[in-house]
């Protein structure tokens, strides 16, 4: 049964960069258990509405509420960061901490959110990197020593350590080649089944939306459009036709 109360609800939100409006009145609901899909043109501000979902920007105006708790009142310290820990993300350049270890950067939020012993923190973080499929021997190096792909799958381990019901992914296949990128969302896909989690997903890649969504929300006109690869294949606005229905769209739509 699906639960009637949104993870993520979204009224009227303004945001603005540089003194740019990026969204004006823009609504949104995010279902538990879902995988949603955020794409737009360039400028549009998908990274923003992530971001300012999670709380590093500030809305100029309107309400965000992430399970049930209003982003844009005031949050008591200790709220926010109880908060924080019920959801991951995962930055497009997996945002690794350069001078740590790849164990030692799964171990950060545990650090910050817990005060669970050392062992017990190495025992998570070698379960994370086998879930992400990462060898046992990836927990000793650094991210420098590591591919574009194996740094995508740290910085997802990372994002899963405490166990969290939303994971934010912010273009997680940029950078890799097709088969790489094919593996990560069939990765994305099988985590977000086995564990339920909630995916807010933003990514340009339409192969990436049919593997794995199961709506897709197009920024458009500073507000937003919902539905599904094929229903938004129908929409009238001249970028998401485009978007939906070049060489790409065809191909995602005829698998």
């Amino acid at each position: 049964m699906t639960d009637p109360v949104p993870v993520i609800k979204i009224r009227g939100l303004v945001t603005k960069l540089g003194g740019r409006v990026l969204h004006d009145g823009l609504d949104l609901d995010v279902e538990r258990g879902e995988v949603l899909g955020v794409v737009g043109g360039s400028g549009t501000g998908k990274s923003v509405l992530l971001r300012t979902i999670i709380g590093l920007n500030r809305p100029a105006g309107g309400s965000i509420e992430v399970l049930g708790q209003s982003m844009t009142d005031h949050l008591t310290e200790t709220r926010l960061r109880a908060l924080q820990g019920r959801w991951g993300v995962l930055f497009q350049d997996g945002a690794l901490f350069s001078s740590l270890t790849v164990a030692q950067n799964i171990e950060v939020p545990l650090r910050e959110h817990t005060t669970m012993p050392q062992r017990l923190m190495d025992e998570i973080a070698a379960v994370k990197l086998t879930m992400v499929g990462l060898p046992a021997d990836a927990a000793m190096k650094y991210p420098s020593e590591l591919s574009g792909g194996m740094r995508k799958r740290a910085g997802l381990a990372r994002a899963l350590a405490l166990d969290p019901e939303i994971l934010f992914l912010d273009e997680p296949t940029a950078g890799l080649d097709p088969i790489s990128a094919a593996q990560f969302d069939e990765l994305v896909l099988n985590l977000q089944r086995s564990l339920n989690l909630t995916v807010f997903m933003v990514t340009h890649d339409i192969d990436t939306l049919r593997a794995t969504t199961d709506r897709i929300a197009v920024l458009v006109d500073k507000r937003v459009k919902t539905g599904t690869i094929a229903a938004l294949a129908t929409d009238p606005d001249p970028w998401i036709h485009d978007y939906f229905n070049g060489p790409r769209g065809h191909a995602a739509l005829a698998s």
